[in-house]
């Protein structure tokens, strides 16, 4: 099984990419949002941030048990990126430019105060600096401003994996 995890702050373009790579490579895509309403793991919702709240242990643990060997996936997700090091080969953390993500965000009907909490996330490059430090992930930056060159990306991502196949 070969694993690959797609994160980043909202509007960043993980679903976009996601579906595309996994498009392109074959692999089976996961909407971790979809698993966290059929798993029924919403312990609540934050009213000011419009959106649910996770355990994101529980959420690595159901991921866990149903992720087969059988399969090559790719995860999508701005919480992916808490899987541990040991079960993922690639995390993928997409970044775009504050301006057109602020519009992106905009377009979606974000509140003032999530577009604020979400530029900030991206400005201190919140999903990249987790996924380096706290799970140490093998990591590919994408970005996504100007649209995604996905023969590109899948390049990178597959040139990515061989090498850490023959270490």
């Amino acid at each position: 099984m070969t694993l690959i995890i797609i994160t980043g702050t909202p509007c960043t373009g993980k679903t976009t990419l996601a579906t595309a790579l996994a498009q392109e490579l074959c692999y089976e895509y996961v909407d971790v949002s979809q698993v966290i309403k059929e798993s029924k793991l919403s312990e609540g919702y934050d009213e000011e941030r419009q959106c649910d709240i996770v355990d994101a242990d529980k959420l690595v643990m159901i991921l866990k048990d149903m992720l087969t060997t059988e399969k090559n996936y790719i995860l999508d997700s701005h919480l992916s990126h808490y899987l541990p090091n040991k079960v993922v080969d690639l995390c993928i953390v997409t970044k775009c430019d504050l301006k057109i993500l602020k519009q992106r965000m905009e377009e979606r009907g974000y509140s003032k105060f999530k577009i604020r909490e979400n530029i900030d996330a991206e400005i201190f490059d919140v999903c990249l600096v987790e996924a380096m430090e706290e799970q140490e992930h093998e990591i590919l930056v994408v970005d996504t401003t100007n649209g995604i060159d996905i023969k590109k990306t899948a390049e990178d991502t597959m040139e990515i994996l061989e090498k850490k196949a023959k270490k």
